[in-house]
């Protein structure tokens, strides 16, 4: 695989952090990030025609995405053609680590394999967070962006995961991607050891520094450049809707145009809107949710925490 081609990846998990580690990643001068943080070019059973329809807003032009001479930055997409795929990285001069972060990677069952085959050497980041936690995190934002009405979060929980057609962008998963075991199975089974590094979001949490900066070292980069740690990205946002109807009103006008706008622009839309029609929804996770959610969870966890040689018990504390 060229020298201009992605030779790392970070694959998950959804709520984990990742969106803050893009960003500090970006900064470092030799570290190249795939502008379209979540191209999900690897995760080729995800089926874009199955999207509900207020998934589907993650489906863009790629044609018209890579016709412009700057390719600005985007939280996600779903990257069909390898050329187009290897076009987010056209503008690589001489960064030593190439990469992209598609959470998506860590739930398909066919990723691994898939980045393997295009290069047997990429290294693997993978981030777990207490799955409780990560299925809150997830239901909060669901929330925030109008994707779901349900003020229940255990009623939620359980009635996306007994629904009859499930699936990345057509039910939520909120149970799904939070059982890691097969899914960190896949890349210790594809990958050499010495390629693949978990992480702990409990980790990323207590030391963001020294985290990423072992990161740094594993991607065989400077681990002494200065990074700005102060900018966290999706954190600590616990804001819900006031009107879900209203909410969703702006959201169906705003989503098309946003990326019409300039980068500060957007920003200062986007603080005006969560002043006047949002409010907060600091999390309730309680111990009443974490007992219902226990069975879902607790075996899993356990089997984890052996395979990956890390004292997970302090997921299991209700």
């Amino acid at each position: 695989m060229g020298n201009k081609y992605p030779n790392f990846f970070i694959v998950g998990v959804a709520k984990a952090g990742t969106t803050s580690l893009y960003h500090y990643l970006r900064q470092h001068p030799e570290v190249y990030m795939s502008p379209i943080k979540e191209p999900h070019y690897f995760a080729k059973d995800i089926d874009i025609n199955s999207f509900r329809e207020d998934y589907k807003k993650n489906v863009i032009n790629i044609k018209d995405y890579l016709s412009k001479p700057s390719l600005e930055e985007r939280h996600i997409a779903f990257v069909r053609n390898l050329d187009d795929y290897l076009q987010l990285f056209r503008d690589v001069k001489d960064e030593k680590a190439i990469g992209e972060i598609s959470n998506g990677y860590l739930y398909s069952t066919v990723a691994a394999k898939e980045i393997y085959a295009f290069n047997p050497h990429a290294k693997i980041i993978i981030i777990l967070r207490n799955p409780f936690e990560r299925a809150y995190s997830h239901y909060i934002m669901n929330l925030r962006l109008g994707f779901t009405k349900e003020t229940n979060f255990v009623k939620e929980v359980i009635n996306d995961y007994n629904k009859s057609q499930k699936g990345w962008g057509i039910s939520h998963l909120y149970i799904e991607l939070g059982l890691y075991y097969e899914q960190v199975k896949r890349y210790l089974e594809t990958f050499p050891k010495q390629n693949v590094k978990i992480i702990l979001f409990d980790d990323l949490k207590k030391n963001i520094e020294k985290t990423v900066r072992e990161i740094f070292k594993f991607l065989s980069v400077n681990a002494n450049v200065n990074i700005d740690f102060n900018k966290k990205a999706n954190v600590g946002v616990y804001l819900v809707p006031k009107s879900e109807k209203l909410n969703k009103t702006i959201l169906n006008i705003g989503r098309p145009l946003k990326f019409l706008l300039p980068d500060y622009t957007r920003k200062q839309m986007m603080n005006v809107y969560k002043k006047l029609f949002m409010k907060d929804g600091k999390p309730k996770l309680t111990v009443e949710h974490r007992k219902v959610l226990l069975p879902f969870f607790i075996e899993d966890i356990e089997r984890t925490q052996r395979l990956i040689n890390r004292d997970l018990s302090m997921w299991l504390d209700i």
